[in-house]
């Protein structure tokens, strides 16, 4: 995964985890270049997609996050594939797409792998990475960047459930702690910086006009709403504000009933960022006859307006890095607490994962034991025919088979755990001679199907008795151990 942050420091150690907390590549120098850099990131010649990059040699999934304040690559490196050098690939697109060249990308980029990246992912949904902690807003920005690359087919397995897992975790520390409890967000904290230039309490009244149609400006409308603000229009440069607003309870505006918005507006939101900037020239134009003060919320990362406005007489500018410096702090046992839960949540992933690596191993292993059963089954049988002793031996020969697979299997979890699958799998193939990496997805010679046998007849293919059509639990071969 590699990420550049444009935000607030980490409030206290807490959010770094300890001493195994993430550390940013080359140095922390290297994330000081903020918004402006994420703004050439997300305005080069082509934008960068989790398709692009799930498309590069080397790489099996790819899913981009890119919000107002980050911009975050998650890759799958495929089996065989040399991370170093896939990890240069993906910095070669993602300068391709923007124009910045790959030296400023290795300085401003973090790298991060393993534990560290999980943990990281996992902090960023619960809102511990974001500059308002605890804001529920990143969690919902984390579900539609992964539903947007399952719907490319960039999203490999393994990706699709490290994010589920974030989600799980974010959605884990909202319900056990009191973390962000009043459902603050980037929106929020400027809604009200607003209400305080305008010397309001409520919005209840006030004629809003929101620039945008994306899922910020989603966002936006419905935070207004929520907060009884009823008189509001949207514009898009695009010119999409129509459906956009409409399924919203907004208006719908024309780039010729614009102006007239503006002049009429208490607050302007811009949520854009793909659009020329408003200048100060064009609201001086806007505002001809205007009366009382005016709010300009820039909550674009490439802007929607220039800097100049803040400079208009009654008319105040409030920018993301204003919204930032108001961001409340949350307390210090909450984030802990919050910080706990994420770690916790990491770690359990990180050792099911490991786990899972193991999965082919204890598939070859318990084929091999069946087919080591089937044969012998198949020798009584020979031997014995029909009879009940071959039917003793049979459960016999099930319950050995049990006990045979029991410490196999848990040392197998174990190991995993510690890191150590490699060492299971080759001695596997060492005492058994199987071959790990083809499972068992064919019987093997001689085996028998568990459950295939004809209606009518026992475990052995004899006739069936009334007296054997219960087993025993304890007489049935485990599904895992």
């Amino acid at each position: 995964m590699v990420s550049h942050h444009a935000r607030t420091p980490y409030r206290g150690a807490v959010l770094r985890y300890g001493d195994g907390g993430p550390e940013p590549v080359g140095g922390a120098e290297g994330r000081g270049s903020g918004l402006e850099f994420l703004a050439r990131l997300g305005s080069g010649p082509v934008r960068i997609t989790s398709d692009v990059l799930a498309d590069l040699d080397g790489v099996a999934g790819a899913v981009v996050l890119s919000t107002c304040n980050r911009f975050e690559v998650y890759c799958d490196v495929a089996p065989g594939a040399d991370p170093d050098t896939t990890r240069k690939h993906v910095l070669e697109v993602i300068s391709a797409c923007s124009a910045v060249c790959p030296e400023e990308l290795g300085r401003a980029l973090v790298c991060l792998t393993g534990t560290a990246m999980t943990e990281h992912l996992f902090a960023v949904g619960a809102g511990l990475d974001s500059a308002v902690v605890g804001e529920r807003e990143i969690a919902g920005q984390l579900r539609r960047s992964l539903a947007a690359a399952q719907e490319t087919g960039a999203a490999s397995g393994s990706l699709v459930r490290l994010f589920q897992a974030a989600s799980r975790a974010a959605r884990e520390v909202g319900s056990l702690t009191a973390l962000g409890e009043a459902g603050r967000s980037m929106v929020s904290v400027a809604l009200d910086l607003a209400l305080a230039k305008l010397g309001r309490r409520d919005l209840s009244g006030l004629s809003v006009v929101v620039i945008g149609t994306g899922a910020y400006a989603g966002s936006t409308l419905a935070l207004l709403a929520a907060r009884a603000c009823t008189a509001v229009s949207v514009f898009s440069w695009s010119g999409r504000a129509d459906a956009f607003a409409s399924a919203r309870g907004a208006t719908g505006l024309t780039s010729a009933e614009l102006p007239a918005a503006v002049r009429g507006a208490d607050v302007v939101i811009g949520c854009s960022g793909r659009g020329p900037r408003l200048s100060a020239d064009d609201f001086l134009a806007f505002r001809q006859g205007a009366a009382g003060p005016r709010v300009v919320v820039d909550l674009a990362l490439s802007r929607d307006f220039e800097p100049g406005l803040g400079e208009l007489p009654g008319l105040g500018l409030i920018t993301l890095e204003h919204v930032r410096l108001a961001s409340p702090s949350e307390q210090t046992d909450v984030l802990r607490q919050a910080g706990d839960l994420v770690r916790q949540a990491a770690l359990k992933f990180e050792e099911d994962r490991q786990a899972r690596l193991l999965d082919p191993a204890i598939v070859a292993l318990r084929a091999h034991m069946q087919s080591v059963l089937a044969g012998e089954v198949a020798k009584v049988k020979s031997q014995h025919g029909c009879t009940a002793t071959a039917e003793a031996v049979e459960f016999a020969l099930r319950r050995v088979v049990r006990q045979l697979l029991h410490v196999p299997t848990s040392r197998a979890r174990e190991l995993a755990a510690a890191g150590r699958q490699d060492e299971y799998t080759t001695a596997l193939e060492t005492l058994f001679g199987l071959d790990v990496t083809a499972g068992a997805e064919a019987p093997a010679p001689g085996a028998t199907a568990t459950g295939a046998a004809e209606a009518g007849t026992g475990a052995l293919g004899c006739p069936a008795r009334e007296s054997q059509d219960r087993q025993a639990p304890e007489d049935t071969l485990p599904a895992a151990s």
